[in-house]
């Protein structure tokens, strides 16, 4: 049977439980063991995490702040173009000892488990409606074009009720210049 603290993301704490005062620093590169977010942009299976992370003791347990450094990749939700952005998360959080309640984190032999923090941490930072840019002008409603490849001018979709009428101002200057030639 494997032991859940003996991954990547488990850190011992031993040394400094119930010394108040007491504090630790790590640095890890950890590659992620599974895609992290399901929407439209998200971590991929492999993707290395730089984390700093500081344990401090505290009377109620140890207390996990640090930065964690990644790369998400997706596609602009406007223009569908492939995107990379790196994201740069802060988090912070309690392990307590274990006790009668039943807090969200608790120090488990006296390691501290960083996956649950860390992944939470950056899932709930990726972006919603990511773009590739701020001014991304998307794709045209009618062709589909991209509208920075096109010229730039959108057309208005013609409402079915109009479109009579759109065909007579589309030929009448065609055959008044027809008349005004012939008539010269």
């Amino acid at each position: 049977m494997k032991n859940h603290l003996d991954g990547p993301f488990v850190l011992p704490a031993r040394d400094i439980v119930r010394k108040p005062g007491e504090m630790r620093e790590h640095t890890l590169t950890i590659a992620i063991p599974e895609r992290w977010g399901e929407g439209i942009v998200y971590v991929e299976k492999g993707e290395n995490l730089d984390i700093d992370v500081r344990l401090e003791s505290v009377h109620e347990g140890i207390l996990v702040s640090g930065t964690v450094d990644t790369e998400y990749v997706g596609e602009c939700s406007r223009c569908l173009q492939p995107i990379a952005e790196s994201v740069e998360v802060e988090f912070q959080e309690l392990f307590e000892y274990p006790g009668d309640e039943t807090p969200d984190f608790v120090l488990q032999d006296d390691h501290v488990d960083l996956e649950t923090l860390v992944r939470e941490a950056i899932v709930l930072s990726l972006p919603f409606h990511p773009v590739c840019r701020p001014d991304c002008p998307g794709l045209d409603p009618v062709t589909g074009d991209l509208l920075t490849e096109s010229s730039g001018v959108a057309q208005e979709p013609i409402d079915p009720r109009w479109a009579a009428l759109r065909e007579l101002t589309e030929t009448e200057p065609a055959s008044d210049a027809g008349l005004s030639r012939e008539e010269n």
